[in-house]
């Protein structure tokens, strides 16, 4: 249930759909609290300038510093995607932050199966979807991501994190970055609504190491695979064999498993 005394929005502007906040837990749990409460309407954007409980994928934090970076949430009504196409839509909100990325920056840019956005070989972004199911009815995506932006260091724990400060030299403001960024979001949506080959393809089109060997682990077994293509279910297949999301996970430099956070 959301505190409205602790959880005061900064602002309610960007076109009455953006609430800003000063520091939260998680967007994605804001968010979840207005979909609860009945206060969540198709294209919400729930931004915060600090996260002290971000969520990433298989349960790791989110890590950023306080002001630094983006952290938000947008809230789609999916209808009429139907449940089987989860990945499809991930993919989609991940093509959109590179569609907006590319705009300041062409070069180098990748997507990390099944969503983390790259930059070479360092992580500059990445994408967490929650759902609200009821029965066979898909209610709600919540499409929690976080950019790096302006932040110039990082600790030691994330020696492959990059910003786009770092790359490119230039100051970013968070909420400007949203209101070019949730439109390319929604662009990719669109199509994914109207041609959802076509956001497979695009997805494989930047898909970070395909057709290039590399680490993998699954369970205790390390082993080199090279990527192929990942299918509309979000099954990365590989030379070596298919794996479902969650069964391997990617092996950077120096043999450290590659989460959300590196």
């Amino acid at each position: 249930m959301l505190d409205p005394d602790k959880e005061k929005p900064l602002s309610t502007t960007f076109d009455n759909q953006l609430i800003e906040l000063d520091s939260i837990d998680s967007t994605n749990n804001y968010a979840m609290g207005r979909i609860h409460a009945g206060l969540a309407p198709d294209g919400l954007v729930c931004l915060a300038h600090h996260q002290w409980a971000g969520k990433g994928q298989r349960g790791k934090s989110w890590v950023d510093e306080p002001g630094q970076n983006l952290m938000m949430s947008l809230v789609i009504h999916p209808a009429p995607l139907q449940l089987s196409q989860q990945f499809l839509f991930s993919a989609a909100v991940a093509l959109g932050i590179l569609d907006f990325i590319q705009t300041i920056n062409e070069d180098n840019w990748r997507i990390k199966w099944p969503n983390d956005i790259y930059w070479n070989d360092r992580k500059a972004g990445g994408v967490l979807v929650e759902n609200v199911i009821r029965g066979k009815s898909w209610l709600y995506a919540v499409a929690g991501l976080g950019l790096n932006l302006n932040q110039n260091s990082f600790p030691p724990e994330l020696p492959h994190a990059v910003s786009l400060k770092q790359i490119t030299s230039m100051d970013f403001d968070p909420v400007r970055v949203a209101q070019q960024l949730v439109p390319a979001i929604q662009n990719r949506i669109t199509l994914l609504r109207n041609s959802p080959n076509q956001v497979l393809l695009d997805f494989n089109h930047v898909l970070y190491k395909k057709n290039k060997p590399i680490a993998m682990r699954k369970g205790s077994l390390l082993f080199i695979a090279s990527v192929v293509n990942v299918d509309q279910l979000g099954v990365l297949h590989t030379d070596v064999g298919a794996f479902g999301w969650g069964e391997v996970e990617f092996v950077d430099r120096g043999s450290q498993i590659d989460g959300l956070n590196t």
